[in-house]
């Protein structure tokens, strides 16, 4: 059985959460050089990441999957003469690493849309133990201390969030979101959470659920206390793996 994201709305998130532009329309704009049309691009690639122009990274999750099955299977290749350890060193630099680059950016996507990965991760897994393709996966996603792919996007954006909310992100991360204020003195003043703004503005809801200043303070808010106000970076990221580790495996 394989660890597949999951297919309800979780805590706070929009359960319609479809691409930004789906419904939006197409803006012509090819210009003319020298008498010759140039049309705009479907896709552009920058530092790394393939950007469509609707911003569902559906050529992005291509790409990397395409890649990391490529590296699998050449892995698998030699893994008869490798040990354990030199698998793990090998898929996480090969494959891991890949699957994590830049995952914020997916942040609030469909499971359907994000499923490639989990199947990569999942064989992965399998290969890293010498398991069929059919092995259930969780116990070996488990034992490896791997979060499943959803989670991995959560635990790199909440990491953002922590760095805004402390100051030391870049501004235009810091202006995204805003300390949560009470309107009369209350305990929850220090519970250290986050305003969510509001979604009744013009516009797509499925849309505006992605976008980092409600997204991100959605997720935030839903952790525990003890995780939003922890002293440095290094015991936030400590605790909120232990979190969403015990969400997805207990």
């Amino acid at each position: 059985m394989d660890v597949h994201p999951p297919t309800e709305a979780e805590p706070g998130e929009d359960r319609a959460a479809l691409p930004p532009s789906k419904g939006s329309p197409m803006i012509d704009a090819s210009i003319t050089v020298e008498g010759s049309i140039v049309s705009p691009s479907q896709s552009a690639r920058s530092l790394g990441v393939t950007l469509d122009n609707q911003l569902c990274f559906s050529s992005h999750i291509l790409a990397i999957t395409r890649t990391c099955r490529f590296s699998l299977h050449n892995i698998r290749r030699i893994r008869p003469f490798l040990t354990q350890e030199v698998t793990q060193l090998l898929v996480q630099t090969l494959v891991i690493s890949r699957l994590d680059y830049c995952n914020s950016l997916l942040a609030g996507l469909p499971a359907c849309t994000i499923k490639p990965l989990q199947l990569v991760q999942n064989a992965a897994a399998r290969l890293m133990f010498n398991q069929p393709k059919f092995t259930h996966v969780t116990p070996l996603l488990s034992s490896l201390h791997w979060l499943p792919i959803a989670a991995r996007i959560r635990f790199k954006s909440l990491v953002l969030a922590f760095h805004a909310a402390r100051g030391t992100a870049p501004p235009y991360l810091q202006s995204l979101i805003t300390p949560y204020t009470p309107p009369r003195p209350l305990r929850s003043a220090s519970s250290d959470k986050l305003t969510v703004p509001s979604l009744r503005a013009p516009g797509s809801r499925s849309s505006q659920s992605r976008l980092f200043s409600v997204l991100i303070p959605r997720w935030w808010n839903d952790l525990l206390q003890s995780v939003r106000t922890a002293e440095s970076l290094a015991i936030f990221r400590k605790r909120l793996k232990t979190h969403l580790f015990r969400l997805h495996y207990h």
